[in-house]
């Protein structure tokens, strides 16, 4: 059977991007624009396993260089997951073979380990009295940061969080995460007193985002950034170190792996008992730099200001 004429990048990406999910088009839609920009008149079926290693070389020589930048690595990798997803709906869709896909003939550039870990006891709380003691929205940042804190909740399962994912009763609220994850998550009662007021007081609906600014208008990602500026203004070490709300889940995750266990720090985190999940909690829960700094006190019998 005879196949249908293989469409171009800039006729095919649009039809992809509406297919995926939020997320997947948050992750990979300005990777997405780049292929539509070197490729965009050219069909499905012309580039080479050879060419899509260009592109993401060239992606990775004109990264936009920042502070935590790693060489371009991550664009690189980005880049040839972001084609392997639309090359994957191509197989689909029927417009090429599956044998001659050729982002699955280029090898991802190998993952470095993270540079997050947990957060001291201390640190965090110069965070969180920052966070309350600036800004134009104390109470939100404040609860944004309680939430994060308690739950190890990723950002998109808090602002996917409605008002009829409370269940007050047995204070539990309903987390929505990446790949359509769901699981039920104990809460403290007063959490869940601040989640409900915040609630009752912003006007969410009942099964409309939750956390809301001020004028009632729901909560975007954009208030992360400028949360996260605005404590490193003040916190010379989270601009330092690239502190973000990601290192929060690094810390509660830690702090439950040390004092409960592997498994409850897993089921913690939202990640499944089976398949690739497995071993992803340890990424987590690495030694911090607190314990690090110990061991070298400990070795030269000098203390050391993080020990």
């Amino acid at each position: 059977m005879a196949r249908p004429p293989s469409p171009t990048f800039a006729e095919y990406v649009p039809v992809v991007a509406a297919a995926v999910t939020a997320g997947t088009r948050r992750a990979y839609g300005s990777y997405w624009n780049r292929v539509v920009k070197h490729w965009g008149t050219r069909r499905l079926d012309e580039p080479t396993p050879s060419e899509v290693e260009q592109l993401a070389e060239y992606v990775k020589t004109h990264v936009v260089a920042r502070r935590n930048a790693r060489g371009g690595r991550s664009a690189a990798e980005h880049l040839i997951a972001a084609l392997r997803c639309l090359y994957k709906r191509a197989v689909a869709d029927g417009f090429i073979a599956a044998s001659d896909n050729p982002a699955l003939k280029v090898a991802k550039p190998r993952r470095l380990p993270s540079t997050r870990r947990a957060v001291a006891d201390a640190r965090l709380a110069e965070i969180n009295e920052v966070a309350g003691s600036t800004g134009d929205d104390p109470a939100l940042d404040t609860l944004l940061l309680r939430l994060h804190t308690e739950t190890a909740c990723r950002r998109g399962g808090a602002l996917a969080l409605r008002p009829a994912d409370l269940d007050p009763e047995q204070c539990l609220i309903l987390l929505r995460e990446k790949g359509d994850s769901m699981r039920w998550q104990p809460v403290s009662p007063t959490l869940m007193r601040y989640l409900q007021r915040h609630a009752e007081e912003r006007g969410a609906t009942e099964t409309g985002p939750l956390l809301r600014y001020r004028n009632g208008q729901p909560l975007t990602y954009r208030r992360y950034d400028h949360l996260w500026v605005r404590i490193g203004e003040h916190l010379p070490w989270v601009y330092v170190q690239q502190i973000s709300t990601h290192w929060l889940r690094h810390t509660t995750l830690t702090w439950v792996e040390r004092n409960f266990g592997y498994a409850i720090a897993r089921a913690y985190a939202g990640h499944s008992e089976g398949g690739g999940d497995a071993g992803t909690t340890a990424t987590y829960v690495r030694a911090t730099l607190q314990e690090i700094a110990a061991a070298l006190s400990a070795l030269t019998n000098e203390p050391h200001p993080l020990s």
